[in-house]
């Protein structure tokens, strides 16, 4: 179904134009109580007062559909910047720090994607709960099994979707079932390249699952195949584990620290991200915001395995890009709410809580910039694609008691973070369609 050529949504709009911790409020966001979002073709024409939408040509008006949602907050689609799709249904596993986990659970529950039909029935299954959860934009991992990002790609074109999506590569330190080789995994790749990337809104990420798990020479191939096209991205995990780190010294002794292995192989630069990022040295954090290369905030999944507290001041503070994510399913939520909420409990506990304001810039702005998608999602500025979520405040009574003594925007934010979750979802929309 085609994008309605004019909409006309009215209700709370609030979007994100910098990072808030950075510029003053007039600079960092706009927000209009009672406002309109004027979408054409799927497209963000613009944002204005409601009682201002005479700005909005006539003929435009005439013919618009038109959405009201007032008293809700309409915001632009959430955006995870790493999750594993295929680890869907062992979210919750007791237990484990990351290496035994990896071995006890992940690599089983990811085996299973040797069948077709459990990668279509599971790509189904998380793209609806994503949408369900106001999440409109993700970074995803598949598993060895080029068939997993098959089912994955299908699914979030045949909704339209912006996501991007890669083939885990791993040709050592897994079991049988979920290795492959340095060579089938650059054809493999190659083949998903040329399926998938760039029809519609998809695109493809290069994944390399962790340094370890990969040889030097399947890391070779994962640079090269980074560097075969412009706007290709890549994606893996970093210094999440004090033990992995260790690990990754006595594989790697040449290499100065874990993201100088990633250097050596071309796998920094614009477009690529790296999950957890909580071990880092100073040298690591200046690298990265020399190179562009982001980090993906994991609190859930962090916490979850005992790998530590993201330290967000600092690496934020050396200027990388971080953006924010649930890493299910070592993370417990596909709700970036909830993941919001364990945003700030990781903050506090390091001293440096962070402010409603720039969280929500995390789930939106922040992720887009951290996934140099910003051009295209992210907030409402005239042209970005019309993905977008309306939020109820009030959804829960516990939230609704707590809005009444609420007096600024900055304390209703509070509240829909730490309260807050996929019950306030009242709608999700995709380019200017209701999606869920």
């Amino acid at each position: 179904m085609a994008s309605p050529a004019h909409f006309i949504v009215r209700g709370s709009i609030l979007h994100f134009l910098q990072d808030p911790a950075q510029y003053p409020d007039a600079e960092a966001f706009e927000y209009l109580d009672d406002g309109y979002l004027w979408l054409a073709d799927g497209f963000v024409q613009g944002t204005g007062h409601w009682q201002q939408l005479g700005d909005i040509p006539a003929a435009a008006r005439d013919h618009a559909t038109w959405a009201d949602h007032s008293g809700h907050l309409i915001l632009p689609g959430l955006i995870d910047t790493h999750m594993h799709y295929v680890q869907a249904g062992m979210i919750g596993s007791f237990g484990c720090r990351l290496l035994d986990w990896l071995n006890d659970y992940t690599f089983p529950a990811e085996a299973a994607f040797a069948d077709p039909e459990v990668a279509r029935v599971t790509a189904k299954f998380v793209i609806d709960r994503l949408l369900a959860h106001g999440t409109t934009t993700a970074s995803v991992f598949g598993s060895v099994h080029p068939q997993s990002v098959d089912a994955f790609m299908a699914e979030a074109d045949r909704r339209g979707l912006r996501m991007l999506c890669g083939k885990a590569m791993m040709d050592r330190y897994c079991p049988p079932e979920v290795r492959d080789t340095a060579e089938q995994s650059g054809r493999d790749s190659a083949d998903l390249i040329s399926r998938w990337h760039g029809k519609g809104r998809l695109r493809y990420t290069v994944t390399p699952r962790f340094a370890p798990t990969s040889t030097p020479e399947q890391l070779t191939i994962a640079g090269e195949l980074y560097r075969s096209k412009p706007d290709l991205h890549v994606q893996s995990h970093l210094a999440e584990n004090d033990k992995e780190v260790a690990w990754v010294a006595e594989l790697f002794p040449q290499q100065r620290d874990y993201l100088d292995v990633y250097e050596h192989f071309g796998l920094t630069g614009p477009r690529t991200i790296y999950g957890h990022c909580i071990h880092l040295t100073g040298r690591e954090q200046a690298a990265m915001a020399a190179t562009g290369t982001a980090a993906a905030f994991c609190p859930t999944s962090n916490l979850f395995l005992g790998s530590g507290m993201f330290d967000y001041q600092s690496v934020a503070g050396a200027g990388v890009r971080v953006g924010l994510a649930t890493d299910v399913g070592g993370g417990t939520s596909l709700s970036m709410i909830r993941t919001l909420a364990e945003a700030y409990k990781v903050s506090q506990a390091r001293h440096h809580p962070l402010s409603p304001m720039r969280g929500w810039y995390l789930a939106t702005l922040g992720g887009a910039r951290a996934l140099y998608l910003d051009q295209f999602i992210g907030n409402f500025a005239s042209g970005r694609e019309g993905d977008f979520i309306v939020l109820k405040l009030d959804a829960t009574p516990e939230l609704a008691f707590r809005m009444e003594r609420a007096h600024t925007l900055a304390e209703r934010l509070f509240a829909m973070t730490t309260l807050g979750d996929e019950r306030c979802v009242v709608a999700t929309y995709i380019l200017g369609q209701r999606a869920h």
